[in-house]
């Protein structure tokens, strides 16, 4: 289950790494408006990850409960709510995208290149939301093979379509969004297609069913998307209390979470395998699986995440070295590989235990992971350390706040399984 999307996340890192240096190449102000992209883009993320949270959620539970209708029910329901909210959306942002530029602090010349680009790029958004949806639904289903492949597939289409549509047609970078809507499209033509003929969507709706799975949804949905905005809040206090030590120790310390995301990308694999597999377990009342599961995916990572760990911290200068020629900045990252991700195994199990929750459709106890281990474990340590011991405590507030946050998820974990156990 989590090997394909391990290949899926990397090639889709890949192709936005290359969209960039292609990008790059045009200047500045083309590099400054995707800048000026992304707050708008994590608003959209966080909605269609939550919305893609609750799919798997609700279908694989209802799946193990050998509820086949239903489950075909929530599939077309799922699209349905995600083509129209994200399409709302997406509107919105463009016909207000002058105001939105202004709030972010976008320079006058900046306009008309976003306006070139942003009406493509929502369409590609919303095109990638529909795709992700699609993704949602076939893992349910507990098949990850299609949605990996087809990662991979619209990712390598993506980054052949780049220099075409930006260069050889000379769109700019226009180019740029225009070829993520071609993979994108060859994306949903090789999923839905599928989905239809394996019928996990159903064109019979029955008002009382749907207004069932519409409250399951968003009593999932709603929480997963809260969470998901949790975490860009909190980066921006992170490096409000980073800047503080200057330019260096904030060009060492974005270079050192670029690092922790290449590290956990298992992790984030798992997060998208496990809970299908935790849906049906919930569905069929299978406690005692679920609780085996979650330990040997936490045993897994502990130790897949020692191992990164000992070797980043083996080849600690060469890192350094490699990703920066100034030797201040490489100093300091090689400070952070010392300390930081030898806590990146509980940051991993604090991710798991948070999407095994929402598989459980415990999504406000997922939700007060999320909350508890930012703004009262890593954000409180991070400041604390940084206020008494300076640089080394700035990295040793962030792992001992890595660490408190896996212990804590551990416990509430636990504490809402046996409440599981008890209520069935």
């Amino acid at each position: 289950m989590t090997i394909p999307m391990i290949i899926g996340v990397f090639a889709i890192m890949s192709y936005q790494l290359v969209d960039s240096a292609f990008i790059g190449q045009l200047g500045v102000k083309p590099l400054a408006v995707v800048g000026f992209t992304i707050p708008v883009y994590q608003l959209i993320i966080g909605i269609q990850v939550g919305i893609g949270i609750a799919t798997t959620a609700v279908i694989s539970r209802s799946l193990g409960a050998n509820n086949q209708q239903q489950a075909r029910q929530l599939g077309t329901l799922v699209i349905s709510i995600g083509f129209l909210l994200l399409l709302l959306l997406c509107v919105l942002i463009w016909l207000n995208q002058s105001r939105l530029l202004g709030i972010l602090g976008a320079e006058a010349d900046i306009y008309p290149i976003a306006q070139a680009y942003w009406l493509p790029w929502l369409v590609s958004t919303w095109l990638g939301a529909m795709l992700y949806f699609g993704y949602s639904i076939y893992r349910a289903h507990g098949h990850t093979k299609l949605p990996g492949l087809v990662m991979v597939v619209t990712s390598v289409l993506n980054m052949l379509l780049d220099p075409l549509f930006i260069f050889v047609f000379d769109m700019g970078i226009a180019g740029a969004a225009w070829a993520t809507i071609c993979a994108f499209c060859v994306g949903c033509l090789i999923i839905y297609p599928r989905i239809l003929s394996k019928q996990w969507m159903s064109l019979q709706l029955k008002l009382k069913e749907n207004l069932d799975g519409l409250r399951q949804l968003i009593s999932i949905m709603i929480p997963a998307m809260m969470s998901q905005f949790i975490p860009p809040i909190s980066a921006m206090a992170a490096t409000a209390i980073v800047a503080a030590f200057g330019e260096s120790v904030i060009a060492a310390w974005g270079l050192g979470t670029r690092i922790e995301f290449f590290s956990i990308i298992i992790v984030l694999a798992l997060t998208m395998g496990m809970p299908p597999m935790v849906g049906r377990m919930r569905g069929a009342q299978e406690f005692e699986k679920i609780h085996q599961l979650v330990k040997l995916a936490l045993g897994f990572v502990m130790g897949w995440q020692l191992l990164i760990a000992v070797i980043g911290l083996t080849v600690s200068g060469m890192i350094g070295r490699l990703l920066t020629s100034d030797l201040v900045v490489a100093e300091i990252l090689q400070d952070y590989l010392w300390r930081v991700p030898f806590s990146f195994g509980a940051l991993g199990c604090c991710m798991i235990l948070v999407s095994v929750c929402n598989a459980m459709g415990l999504s406000m106890r997922a939700l007060m992971i999320s909350a508890l281990r930012l703004l009262c474990f890593y954000l409180p340590c991070l400041w604390v350390g940084a206020q008494m011991n300076g640089l080394n405590g700035l990295f040793i507030g962030a792992m001992l706040g890595n660490l408190g946050a896996g212990i804590m998820s551990w416990f509430m974990y636990k504490q809402a399984l046996n409440q599981l156990r008890r209520s069935r």
